[in-house]
């Protein structure tokens, strides 16, 4: 029998230092994370690295929906990537890591492991 490995969870900020709408980095466990605020102070983190470019620039992309899909636009290449898994639409070989997001009391908490 194997047992899945614990997360770590990771205070990054707090909820009112990421304005809804829009996305901020951290690094968590050596690992550039970008963690957005929708509205309903809804959160979602994925890595921070574009994997076109290797720039860390995804929390500063333009965050939206294309049809059901929760997206941020990577603001070199424009490619999107869904919030809740990290797939990129466009090329799907280039698609990122999620991460699990909490909010605990104010603070803003990453896991990962």
């Amino acid at each position: 029998m194997t047992t899945a490995p614990s997360q770590h969870w990771t205070a990054v900020c707090s909820l009112t230092d990421i304005l809804p709408g829009t996305g901020v980095c951290a690094l968590v466990a050596d690992r550039h994370i970008a963690i957005f605020r929708l509205a309903g102070d809804e959160l979602y983190a994925i890595d921070n690295i574009d994997p076109r470019s290797g720039a860390s620039v995804l929390s500063r992309g333009l965050v939206g929906n294309l049809g059901d899909q929760l997206v941020v636009a990577s603001p070199l290449y424009k490619n999107h990537f869904d919030l809740r898994t990290g797939a990129c639409l466009e090329t799907p070989e280039h698609s990122v890591r999620s991460y699990p997001v909490r909010l605990s009391g104010d603070s803003v908490m990453v896991a990962s492991g």
